[in-house]
């Protein structure tokens, strides 16, 4: 416990000296972001490639992981913005809805008895050994239906990286439940990616702490991200 407080600690103290070193007037530095697995991140991407042309010392450090990890490193300071699937406390935070969907799914082997469906649901799973995302907050989508449709399902991990599971998967251990576009199922790929029926949409939402104190990096980053937001809209 007080190895991992020690370097939180330390990790706060470097992204403090940073900020302090920056010119006030040269728009520079990292710019922390926490996201979770999602294809949404490209709206991101977008908005880092776009500045730049402009601000070339502008860079970015990016913190993968779960919603819950992702707000406690921004309740913490450790990073500028988060990109979550579960919502956010209005009163501890700002945010937008992200306007790209993922859509929920099952990864499998092209060899499985369902890989021919053009969609599946979890009562086909009835059985089938699963892979499932880590979930340490329940009130979440996939919870929910495991609980109200499968209570007794076979789960054989928790993961909350898909490239992890996607190799769980293409080794034959079993069926991972999770989000479409993250894992290539084109061309040669063992896997394929099927959806589930009833369709089940995963909002994400792009978050950042009420009354912040950012870098310039950050407010230049942000400002560009919401206007970009708003033409994508």
């Amino acid at each position: 416990m007080l190895r991992k407080r020690a370097e939180e600690i330390i990790e706060l103290v470097d992204k403090t000296e940073e900020e302090v070193r920056q010119s006030s007037e040269h728009i520079g530095g990292k710019v922390y972001i926490g996201a979770g697995e999602t294809y949404a991140f490209k709206l991101i991407a977008d908005t880092a490639q776009k500045l730049q042309a402009d601000y070339p010392d502008i860079k970015y450090s990016i913190f993968s992981g779960d919603g819950t990890d992702v707000l406690e490193r921004l309740d913490k300071g450790l990073v500028d913005f988060g990109l979550v699937f579960q919502s956010a406390d209005p009163a501890k935070y700002e945010s937008v809805e992200i306007p790209l969907h993922d859509t929920w799914g099952v990864l499998m082997r092209k060899d499985s008895p369902h890989a021919d469906k053009k969609s599946i649901t979890i009562n086909d799973l009835k059985g089938c050994p699963l892979i499932i995302p880590r979930q340490p907050n329940h009130n979440t989508m996939i919870s929910d239906l495991l609980d109200k449709k499968a209570p007794d399902a076979n789960i054989v991990a928790e993961i909350n990286l898909v490239y992890n599971a996607s190799v769980m998967v293409k080794e034959g251990m079993g069926y991972a439940l999770t989000l479409d576009r993250l894992i290539n199922v084109s061309g040669d790929s063992e896997m394929c990616f099927v959806p589930l029926k009833p369709g089940m949409d995963a909002v994400c939402r792009f978050v950042w702490k009420r009354y912040p104190i950012f870098t310039k990096a950050a407010e230049k980053f942000l400002g560009q991200f919401l206007e970009d937001m708003e033409k994508f809209r």
